[in-house]
C-alpha cells in the first residue's frame, strides 16, 4: 500500500526540516523554500501568511506528537520511574528521528527570527518539565518515592539531562543519537533522583 500524497502545507513543512536538516547554519529564505517545495512564493504565503507561521508549526507538530504519546504513557503505567523513563526515551527518540526540528527546538535555527518565536519553541521543554514534576508528584503521593532534593528540582535536572542531549545531537551534525546509552544511563538517573530507595 502507498502512502496518500501529503498535502501542499505538509510538503512546505517536510522541506523545511529536510534544509534544517541538510543545510546546518543556512540562511532559510522563502524564495529558497518554494524552489525546494516547486512551487511559487506566492502558493508558499496562501498556505503560510510568513515564515514565523512554518516555524510554530513545526512547534507544534512535536508538542501534538510528545504529548500525545506521554498521555498514553500515563494512562497505560502507573510507576513514577517507569512513566519518566518512557518519556524520556520517547522524547529522545523523537529527536533522533527528527533531527532538522531539533535544531528549531533548541533555538539554534532560529537566531536572527522574531523573539516571541524564540519563546513558542522553548515552550516544548517547559511543557515537558511540568509534566515530569507532575510525575514526580505523583509518584511522591502514590508510591511514597520522594524525589532528590524537590520534585521541582529533580525535573528541572532531568530537562539538563535531556536538552543537553538534544543539543549534544544538533551540535554533533546529527552523528550522535541522543537516545544512545539511554538503557545503560537511566539507573544511575533514578538513583540521583531517588537516593533513598
Amino acid at each position: 500500500m502507498t502512502n496518500p500524497k501529503p498535502s501542499r502545507k505538509e510538503a512546505i513543512l517536510q522541506a523545511l526540516v529536510e534544509i534544517l536538516e541538510t543545510e546546518p547554519g543556512a540562511r532559510i529564505t522563502t524564495a529558497g523554500l518554494a524552489r525546494a517545495v516547486g512551487v511559487t512564493e506566492a502558493a508558499l504565503y496562501r498556505h503560510f501568511p510568513s515564515k514565523r507561521k512554518m516555524f510554530e508549526a513545526l512547534v507544534d507538530f512535536a508538542e501534538d506528537t510528545v504529548f500525545s504519546r506521554c498521555q498514553l504513557i500515563l494512562q497505560e503505567q502507573e510507576d513514577v520511574q517507569v512513566r519518566l523513563k518512557q518519556l524520556l526515551r520517547l522524547v529522545l527518540v523523537f529527536a533522533e528521528r527528527n533531527p532538522g526540528l531539533c535544531r528549531v527546538l533548541t533555538g539554534e535555527a532560529l537566531s536572527g527570527e522574531n523573539e516571541a518565536l524564540r519563546k513558542r519553541a522553548s515552550q516544548f521543554f517547559e511543557r515537558l518539565e511540568t509534566q515530569a514534576r507532575q510525575i514526580l508528584k505523583e509518584g511522591e503521593i502514590r508510591q511514597g518515592l520522594r524525589p532528590y532534593p524537590s520534585a521541582p528540582r529533580a525535573a528541572d535536572w532531568l530537562m539538563t539531562f535531556l536538552e543537553g542531549r538534544i543539543q549534544r545531537f544538533v551540535r554533533s551534525g546529527f552523528s550522535r543519537a541522543p537516545s544512545a546509552e539511554f538503557e545503560e544511563q537511566w539507573p544511575m538517573l533514578a538513583k540521583n533522583l531517588w537516593p533513598g530507595d
